[in-house]
């Protein structure tokens, strides 16, 4: 496996990893969220603002996940070389 196969595969997996951890960390914080707005309905406002906080930073991690593979991917040294290699322009 050449280097550049490599760097896809390695940003291909980070995507996916970031993705399902992201997915797992949601479902159990709306699933809490929503177990405290049922045992305590009169705290809704509370924990809706607090999970939509947590929420949003949880998937900025997905985000920041993205950002990297796409720099792995794209910003690689030896891409214009491989592109060149095999036609595209």
């Amino acid at each position: 496996m050449d280097f550049l196969t490599g760097t896809v595969l390695a940003a291909g997996l980070a995507i996916g990893i970031a993705a399902c951890g992201c997915g797992v960390g949601m479902g159990l914080g709306l699933g809490g969220a929503m177990t405290g707005i049922s045992r305590n309905p009169e705290a809704t406002g509370k924990i809706q603002v607090n999970m939509l906080i947590g929420l949003a930073m949880i998937e900025s991690l997905a985000i920041y996940a993205l950002v990297v593979a796409l720099i792995l991917m794209y910003a690689h040294p030896g891409l214009e070389a491989a592109l060149a290699t095999i036609g595209a322009h």
